[in-house]
């Protein structure tokens, strides 16, 4: 989910997904030898509106997350490459697709696209906005670009003063944003997501707060440090505790099934995350918070 505005930005990487040259492998027969088929079902789309992949025959008998049809594939092919784009609606997990015309404001489409250069540099400058402080890697992961894409988006940004050089502790070289202002106070609350962007660079998370986080759902149960689905709490400008949550919709209940603290949480966090527990689970609707 991206703001309107940055369509034009991303242009480049639909253009690349229908030539084949982005995504996945197997996208590069969905661009070449399988086009025609990933055609037809576009023009079924625009014939008979949204569509999800269960809607298509030939994807039929299909289950699983990963065992995709050839109709599913062609479908994402057809989303990476800005054919199609995702309805306003879903089935439960599952993805709808239609036009872009049907979804986006036309406003939006109409909008110019700028050149690949022009689009890198909006895109680095919108990372370093985000980050305040970053390194190379940082700036060009948060909209997944390449060395070869970010590197002279950054030397171009640099020479025009809107990223300014500084150097981190361990010998590490990074770019602030000339706009960047340091708040006298952050008075944050907030039960993260694994993929937030506050930590979604693990290295960064790790660097800035000293919290090392990893997601443990693939983890075999006994091997497990922290939990099947741990979600970081933020409090203040602080990391201070991962919280192992598990809705249980039938009891009505948000089960916590286990808080583990930072040694240096302040004395506090266990109210605040109590708070925002029930916050979470009014946003569920469920009835109760119950701490395992």
């Amino acid at each position: 989910m991206l703001p309107f505005e940055i369509h034009p930005l991303l242009r480049w990487r639909m253009a690349a997904a229908d030539r084949g040259e982005a995504g996945w492998t197997w996208m590069r027969h969905c661009a070449t030898e399988g086009r025609a088929e990933a055609m037809a079902i576009l023009a079924r789309i625009r014939s008979d509106g949204p569509m999800s992949a269960a809607d298509f025959e030939t994807h039929k008998g299909q289950s699983g997350w990963w065992e995709w049809s050839d109709t599913k594939r062609a479908l994402e092919w057809l989303f990476w490459a800005g054919h199609i784009t995702t309805a306003t609606r879903r089935r439960g997990f599952e993805r709808v697709y239609d036009l872009p015309e049907r979804v986006l404001p036309a406003d939006v489409l109409t909008l110019p696209t700028p050149t690949d250069g022009a689009a890198h540099q909006a895109l680095i400058e919108r990372a370093a906005k985000a980050h305040g402080i970053a390194t190379d890697k940082e700036l060009r992961d948060y909209f997944r670009q390449s060395p070869a894409q970010a590197r002279p988006a950054i030397a171009a940004l640099a020479e025009d003063g809107i990223l300014i050089p500084v150097a981190l502790e361990g010998k590490l070289h990074a770019w602030l944003h000339r706009d960047a202002r340091r708040p006298r106070r952050i008075d944050a609350r907030a039960l993260l997501v694994p993929f937030d962007p506050l930590i979604w660079e693990r290295d960064r998370t790790e660097r800035l707060f000293g919290f090392r986080y990893r997601i443990e759902i693939y983890v075999p149960a006994q091997k497990r440090q922290y939990g099947y689905y741990v979600l970081p709490f933020l409090l203040g400008d602080r990391l201070v505790a991962r919280v192992d949550l598990k809705a249980d919709r039938t009891a009505s209940t948000l089960l916590v099934r286990s808080i583990h603290v930072e040694s240096d949480a302040p004395d506090h966090t266990h109210d605040a995350s109590y708070v925002e527990l029930r916050a979470m689970a009014d946003w569920l609707g469920l009835a109760e918070v119950r701490v395992g």
